[in-house]
């Protein structure tokens, strides 16, 4: 039995690239969802140097609308929603678990095959032909009057898609069969029961989405009539199947970020999770809920009045599971012993940025405000406070919160804080005089504007400028850490879990004995007998 760090268990590409190791495959999936977030970043920071004058500086809409539809293809389907579920997932869920693996190695491997030949045919598309119909693929524009490779990026997406099934499987039947001796249900962690929450999303809204991409394929290729009404093809149909897989992969986005910002604040405040149960089933109830809210996209697009009544009163509901969790980490952190170290920071903006995206997604619930505010840079500034923002945050929180157990090395602190408050500001001087812009009637996704928002676009490219360095930042010191980084403890958070009882980096086999749990997974004694 090979008992040594998983990183040293043989150095040959070869074997990381046949690897079955959930931890390897981890580090594959890491490096990947890396390269593609630098990818769409770049096509963002075009976007926004275009914006800085009304003109546009670009100097053709038609290279302005490849552009936003890379960023948005990329950023949505090749990191937004795998970035936390297959590496923090991947990495973690077996060690939490007190498991050796996922329940089935080889379909996690070819999950990561899937990922990179999806994303590598949906590069092809994006830059020998490039795509104009912006990441929805609306119709009629994407069957009949888009200009590009929209039928090989379809493919692309179609075949990523098959990724995330696989994952999600993996994880359910993992969650199910290999818990430690004692890991009941209510002996999970919360990562634990997002990662669940997310993983019943994956399997069950993916496939609509893929036969919907098959259908709009065939229509552009063979003209059968599905979505064009002259052909007989119903014009609202593709947007009721996109959106019943896209309000659903909201939370496939943002589920995971729920689990680990839970994951932090308690550690850091050294207190016990307030309300475990209530966090716990506001994530199902999340996952469940959210497949009735696809309508709210739809509120100008025909639908009648009753069911946009019916589809806005949902996502005021959907909001209730959401606002038990925030008041939850408040409660956890009310007379906590706090300890500001960065992956505490990283979750503390992610708070921030998740109530003002929340609240303002109210405003987009509400059919008279909705009339108004959809189609113009609100939604912009909402969706990016939601799926950037706070997505992004907690994905970073948990990278550093995690990184001395992955890689046995600690960051510098100093730094990591420094960047963490970059982020924070960045993101703020980014999409928050977006809001406004959108409030003043400025459309989104137009390669010009009026002269009286230059200021306020101005402001927004400024915080872009800002928000790249928070980006690269973290990058330039977690690769410093790795070649010159103290060697990490075990356990340098003095945290509880299981993932904790283990060497950092781990061995290959994660636990020479199978652990037996005794107590929930966040029993921290009083601050007041934990002295630091």
């Amino acid at each position: 039995m090979n008992t040594g760090s998983y990183l040293t268990d043989g150095w040959s590409v070869r074997s990381w690239l046949l690897t079955t190791d959930h931890k390897r495959i981890a580090m594959l999936y890491l490096a990947s969802i890396t390269f593609f977030f630098f990818i769409g970043g770049a096509a963002a920071a075009l976007v926004r140097l275009n914006l800085i004058v009304p003109q546009g500086l670009l100097g053709s809409a038609e290279a302005y609308n490849r552009l936003f539809t890379m960023h948005g293809v990329i950023m949505v389907w090749f990191f937004l929603v795998p970035a936390v579920p297959v590496t923090l997932g991947n990495f973690i869920i077996p060690l939490m678990l007190g498991a050796r693996d996922l329940a089935f190695p080889r379909l996690n491997l070819c999950s990561w095959y899937l990922f990179m030949v999806g994303g590598a045919v949906t590069l092809w598309a994006l830059f020998s032909g490039g795509l104009d119909t912006g990441w929805t693929f609306y119709t009629p524009l994407s069957t009949g009057y888009a200009q590009g490779q929209v039928v090989l990026a379809v493919v692309g997406i179609f075949i990523s898609g098959f990724s995330s099934i696989a994952t999600g499987l993996n994880f359910i039947v993992t969650i199910h069969q290999l818990r430690a001796p004692g890991l009941t249900w209510y002996r999970l962690p919360v990562f634990i029961w997002s990662m669940y929450s997310l993983s019943v999303l994956l399997v069950l809204a993916t496939p609509v989405l893929a036969i919907t991409l098959v259908l709009l394929a065939f229509e552009r290729l063979f003209h059968i009539g599905i979505f064009d009404p002259a052909i007989g093809g119903d014009p609202l149909l593709f947007q009721h199947l996109f959106w019943f897989y896209s309000h659903p992969a909201v939370y496939m986005m943002i589920l995971p970020g729920f689990g680990v910002v839970s994951e932090i604040i308690p550690v850091f405040a050294r207190k016990s999770l307030f309300g475990y149960k209530f966090v716990v089933w506001a994530s199902v109830s999340i996952a469940v809920i959210s497949f009735f809210v696809w309508g709210h996209h739809m509120y100008v697009a025909g639908t009648s009045i009753y069911s946009a009544v019916l589809f806005s009163i949902l996502s005021y509901l959907v909001a209730v599971p959401s606002a038990i969790k925030v008041f939850n980490w408040l409660g956890t952190l009310h007379k906590g012993y706090i300890s500001f170290d960065a992956p505490m920071l990283y979750a503390l903006g992610f708070i921030g940025l998740f109530t003002i995206g929340g609240l303002t997604g109210l405003w987009v619930a509400a059919l008279a405000a909705d009339v108004h505010l959809t189609q113009t840079y609100f939604v912009v500034a909402h969706f990016h406070y939601i799926m950037v923002g706070a997505m992004v945050s907690a994905f970073f929180g948990g990278l550093h919160y995690w990184w001395p157990k992955i890689t046995g090395r600690l960051y510098p602190e100093m730094w990591a804080r420094i960047a963490a408050l970059i982020m924070f500001i960045g993101f703020n001087l980014t999409f928050f005089p977006q809001f406004i812009l959108g409030y003043l009637g400025m459309p989104r996704r137009y390669f010009s504007y009026p002269p009286e928002f230059q200021v306020l676009n101005v402001l927004s490219s400024a915080g872009a400028t800002i928000l790249a360095a928070a980006y690269l930042l973290p990058l330039a010191y977690l690769v410093w850490s790795l070649l010159y980084g103290e060697q990490a403890p075990a356990n340098p958070w003095r945290a509880k879990g299981l993932e904790w009882q283990t060497p950092s980096p781990p061995p290959t086999v994660n636990f020479l004995r199978t652990p037996v749990v005794t107590e929930g997974p966040y029993e921290y004694p009083p601050p007041e007998r934990d002295h630091r």
